[in-house]
């Protein structure tokens, strides 16, 4: 009769104590994520700014925590590792970079266009005051992406997500082929964009037409 009985209550679903008390456990983890959040995302905005404004290309840990205010083991409460919380600021620069791209894009009226708009505002980084902002997290990407690969993709994927519509357009090509070709087009571009950094020069117009008209005729065919 007891297993008998026990079945019976198992069958029934989980009592309304066990129910009470499983919310209660996700009212809680849904308010410590929260707070992880908030708490994290300063940490990435401070670091941010730090880089932003000393043109540091990788900050030490001392210069991060005194940026942040936060002791050494209040800070690897958040992140394992100082590259893990570089990440999130290098993160953070592209979601920035991909507003300006947005914005930019959201001005043209052809997929041809669009797709120049999107070029030639990564490039426009390289230039005045944007290329100092941006020299730091060209530097510390290869690297970063070795150490995390999969979430490097998926920043990126990002950014290239942005080229597929108007690719797919001028291509007459489905999804998975624009994808392919936005991905060529990233590539080239960022790597222009590596190579005017490491000059400590601007991508001239000249520059930056042959490219586009490069990218656009690639995209064609």
């Amino acid at each position: 009769m007891p297993s008998t009985s026990r079945q019976v209550h198992n069958d029934a679903g989980p009592s309304l104590t066990e129910r009470l008390a499983r919310r209660a456990v996700d009212r809680t983890v849904a308010g410590r994520q929260a707070e992880y959040e908030r708490e994290m995302s300063r940490i990435v905005e401070t670091t941010f700014e730090l880089v932003r404004t000393t043109g540091t290309v990788d900050p030490s840990m001392r210069e991060i925590l005194a940026a942040t205010g936060l002791s050494t083991q209040a800070f690897y409460r958040y992140f394992a590792s100082k590259d893990e919380c570089m990440l999130a600021v290098l993160d953070e620069g592209r979601r920035r970079l991909l507003a300006t791209l947005e914005r930019r894009m959201q001005r043209a009226r052809t997929a041809p266009e669009r797709i120049s708009a999107w070029i030639e505002g990564v490039l426009a980084q390289a230039s005045g005051p944007a290329g100092a902002r941006t020299r730091p997290w060209v530097a510390n990407e290869q690297r970063l992406a070795e150490r995390f690969p999969d979430e490097h993709d998926a920043s990126v994927a990002v950014l290239v997500a942005l080229l597929v519509p108007p690719v797919s357009e001028l291509g007459g090509v489905d999804a998975g082929e624009a994808r392919l070709a936005a991905s060529f087009v990233y590539r080239v571009t960022f790597a222009s964009l590596q190579a005017a950094l490491a000059r400590g020069s601007g991508v001239s117009s000249t520059e930056a037409s042959a490219l586009v008209e490069f990218c656009l005729t690639g995209v064609r065919r």
